[in-house]
Order: C-alpha cells, then structure tokens, then sequence
C-alpha cells in the first residue's frame, strides 16, 4: 500500500468523529428506489457535502447509532493517489471496527467527490451488490453519472443533483423564509420578498456568497470559476488549446439566454488568429457542461435532427456568475431572472427546451415532467411597456394555442398585476412567487 495503514485508520477516526455543522436545509430530494447507490453530482462549492452531511444528521435523528453513519472526504491531500485497493481497506477496517452494522442494514456510507480515487465503480458496484449499505457517491463532474456511474454501475444508481442555493433556500440561510403561503402575505412582506429576490439576481445562491460584499464575492466566485475550469476542464480532459476554452467560457456566461452555435464562434475565434477544430470547441462546450458550470437548452422539436442543427442557449449554473464576465454596461437583470427560472425548473425534475413557434417567435421555456402537463414560460423584467407586453404575449399565445396541454405563465420580476387582462388560458405570476411555489 502507498498509504500507509496508520494513515488510512486516522483519516476513518477523523470521518468518525467529525461532529455536523450547523448547516442551512437543502431542498433536495432522494429517490425512493432501495438498493440503489445515490450519485451526488453539481458544480463545485454548491453544497454536495453539506447535503451529505444532512442526510446523516437526518438517520441519526431517527435513531441511528453515529459509527454507523460514515463519511469520508477523498479530496485529502493527505490521500493524494489513494488507489480503489486503499479505499476498500479504509471501508473494510470500519466494519472490522464495528461488526454487524452492514448485516443490520443500518450502515450509510458516503464517499464525497469519489472521482479522485481511479477505479471506484468497481468498488460502489461491489458494495451495492452486497447489500446492507445505502451508499452515496459524489463529485462535481457531470460525468460521474453520465458515463461513470450509468456505464459502471449499470443501472445500480440514481442521480441526485444539487444546485447553488435556491430564492427559497437563500432566504432560510438569511432566516427570512416566509412562514405562510404567498396569497397570505401582507404586502409589505411580498415587498419584502421582491426586494430580496433583486438582491438574490445579482448575488446568487453559492452558499459561501450569501451576504458578502460584493468585491469579496466577485473574488470568491471568480477563483470558483477558475478552479472549475483548470480541475474540472483542463487537468480532466488534458486540453490542449486554453485559450480557446477560456474565450468560449467567457462568451457563454457573458450572454446568458442568447442563441450560440460552435460555427459562429469558431469563425470569430479564427479571425482572432486562434485556430482550434470545430470538433475541438463542441468538445469543450461539454466540458463546460460536465464541469456544471453552464447549462444549455436545446429548441423543441420532434425531430432529432432540427434540434441537433438549430442554435442551442446557454446559462451560468448561478446568476451570480453574470456579473464577473457581463463587460458591455448592459442591464443583465433580465438575463439573470431568466437563468434562475431555467434552474428553479431543473430543480423542480423538468425536461427543458425553448420553443419558436412558426411565426418565428420564441418562448423561453417548454417544461416537460412525467405525470404532469407541460409548462410554457415566458420571463421578463415587467408589463408596462406596451411593446414589451404585446411581444411577450404574442409569442406565448401562440406557443399556447400550438401545446393545448400545456399550462402558460408570463413571469415578471415586476410585482404589480399587469395593467391589461390576460388572454384566456395564459397566467401572470410575480417571480417571487413563481420561484417560491409551485402554480
């Protein structure tokens, strides 16, 4: 063994007796299925070990002895080239230690960014087969699940993602999570409440962001961006062209919400005298994407080929990452409320793409979810302005009219009811709203 034993039993007494943090609640839930592992993914700093942690402050509230509740950080310097051999070690002196828990079924181990260890699905599969053990990976690659653990463990897990922050959850880490419904509260609260989503567009929800000031934050998370994309990135996928990579990063968290294609990006970066392959950038653009650091959505459309060859839109994991890389003295307020609606969505389990109905407008989101009807969403900044409302409603009218099933909401960061009644069949709600409750 390259780790020494000695170290190995230290690292198990350390998981042991680490004593749970005072942690802010994640709404965050797990799949119901028994006998699966649980793959934690999300991007770095997001709160993937905080979630961990709750899940055991929650068996140990039912009653579970604390031995039998084991996690262990593999993001040790200390444990730097720890081999799959060395894990299995580590897991098997535990139960050496405390006999019978595994054959009780009371055991949950959770081995946090667990990609760091070569080999490790043969071991989670290993484990998982055994039986006895409700077992959590995670990492902050969207690859652990997509070709790690769905081609590894062949069906033995279910994801779990977990995103920065909600509104709802940055207001419970603020201790200002309403205690009462929306149609309850006063309108002094609901004031209250669009105050602080304003906030929330331009702060974000990384858990380490909330309240700092804002040349602190934009330190803080420039140097999350900047580990994302050199661990993540370039150290994973040995990229050979940074400077191309570090361009189309900056380009798609720049523009939130705008239409990109690899093409037109390819052609710019080749006039800026920087020749990268085609291939190249959409193998980058998945980096980006398994690294979580931007989510992209594809247009609507039953045929494969449509939406492999129309423009894709891209988002930041976190509105808070606008600010760092928006240089043009644009109003992003909008852009931000878009890509925190995109997330609210993915939080809420749904399939998303945008829509372009055949008169050539768009509406910014078509949510599928199984067993639900579809949601059609059209975000913007307020209903005043008589051209930005006719726009809006055009296009998610016509949306409507094409997706009878679907239910159809304009969402506004405006509070104030919309001066004009809506069509029949369209539904107006204040984004404080819509982002705290499920319509």
């Amino acid at each position: 063994m390259t780790i020494s034993t000695d170290l190995l039993r230290l690292k198990l007494a350390e998981s042991l007796a680490a004593t749970p943090p005072a942690l802010t609640r994640r709404d965050v839930g797990l799949p119901g299925i028994r006998g699966k592992a649980m793959a934690v993914i999300g991007v770095r700093r997001g709160g993937k070990t905080s979630f961990l942690r709750q899940c055991l402050s929650d068996r140990l509230a039912a009653g579970r002895a604390p031995e039998s509740q084991l996690l262990i950080s593999l993001e040790d310097e200390r444990l730097a080239g720890m081999t799959v051999g060395e894990l299995a070690w580590l897991i098997d002196e535990h139960a050496r230690q405390f006999p019978g828990l595994r054959e009780a079924g009371a055991m949950t181990l959770c081995l946090d960014e667990v990609q760091t260890v070569q080999g490790w699905e043969g071991l989670a599969r290993r484990l998982v087969d055994a039986g006895g053990m409700e077992l959590f990976v995670s990492g902050s690659s969207a690859r652990l699940l997509s070709r790690e653990v769905a081609t590894s463990l062949r069906g033995r897990a279910m994801e779990v993602l977990v995103l920065p922050f909600s509104f709802r959850e940055a207001l419970r880490h603020a201790k200002a999570e309403p205690a009462k419904g929306w149609d309850r509260l006063r309108p002094t609260e609901r004031a209250a409440l669009d105050h602080r989503l304003r906030r929330y567009l331009a702060e974000g929800g990384f858990p380490e962001a909330q309240g700092a000031a804002e040349r602190d934050r934009a330190a803080l998370l420039t140097g999350y961006v900047d580990v994302m994309v050199l661990r993540d990135v370039i150290e994973r996928h040995t990229v050979s062209n940074p400077l191309a990579l570090r361009w189309l990063e900056r380009q798609l968290l720049a523009n939130p919400g705008a239409a990109f294609s690899v093409k037109k990006h390819y052609d710019t970066l080749r006039a800026q005298g920087l020749p990268v392959g085609k291939d190249t950038l959409h193998d980058y653009l998945a980096h980006l994407e398994d690294a979580f650091l931007v989510r992209t959505v594809a247009m609507h459309s039953a045929s494969e080929r449509q939406r492999l060859v129309n423009p894709r839109k891209a988002y930041p994991v976190d509105p808070g990452l606008i600010t760092l890389f928006e240089r043009s003295g644009r109003e992003h307020q909008g852009r931000a409320l878009e890509t925190v609606v995109l997330l609210e969505l993915e939080r809420r389990g749904y399939e998303i793409s945008y829509l372009r109905t055949g008169a050539d407008w768009e509406v910014d989101f078509l949510a599928h979810r199984s067993g639900d009807p579809p949601l059609l969403v059209q975000v913007c900044l307020e209903t005043t302005a008589e051209e930005t409302w006719a726009r809006e409603l055009r296009a998610l009218k016509t949306a409507a009219a094409a997706q009878r099933k679907a239910r159809a909401f304009l969402v506004t960061l405006d509070a104030r009811p919309p001066a004009k009644a809506l069509p029949r069949g369209l539904y107006w709600a204040p984004a404080a709203r819509w982002l705290l409750e499920e319509m």
